[in-house]
């Protein structure tokens, strides 16, 4: 089964494909990326883009499946609804594709993860490192390293696995 995660931004859009088949021991990460948009480009412009990416990851993978993390209210109202705008846009294009739609919380994603519902990101990333196979050929890092959105998508991913067992 492949799955397509989704760490919803629309500066940063954490986005990762795993792979697990019966034989294999662990998740294997086939791609992940953070795809940026430039601040200078208008907000519908930045959309575009982010569905033009998720579109091509979709079609270059096929995964069968999306999980994507549900927001959380803070302070900052504007870019909570810009964040739902942008997860908007990826979950239109998974279903245009056909993909099934799995959504999960942060702390369905650190328990996931981590076994802990309040665990620090650096936990979270940690235990993805522990938990999967990342073929570092396949990631599209800076300076040698996975960026934190591309860790949160792999984690996202992880999690959709785990439900997805049960």
């Amino acid at each position: 089964m492949r799955i397509l995660g989704i760490d919803p931004g629309f500066e940063r859009l954490g986005i990762a494909i795993l792979e697990k088949n019966k034989n294999d021991k662990k998740e294997r990460v086939l791609f992940s990326e953070c795809f940026k948009t430039s601040a200078k480009l208008e907000f519908s412009e930045r959309l575009h883009l982010i569905g033009m990416e998720v579109k091509r990851v979709i079609k270059k993978y096929k995964p069968e499946v999306l999980s994507v993390e549900t927001l959380f209210l803070n302070t900052n109202h504007k870019t909570v609804m810009r964040v739902a705008e942008a997860r908007g846009v990826a979950i239109y294009e998974a279903t245009r594709a056909g993909l099934k739609i799995f959504e999960a919380s942060p702390p369905q994603i650190k328990i996931a993860t981590t076994g802990y519902g309040r665990a620090s990101k650096e936990e979270i990333i940690k235990m993805v490192k522990i938990l999967v196979e990342i073929d570092n050929s396949k990631t599209r890092q800076k300076n040698g390293q996975e960026s934190d959105d591309e860790l949160d998508a792999v984690a996202i991913a992880l999690t959709a696995f785990a439900h997805l067992r049960g």
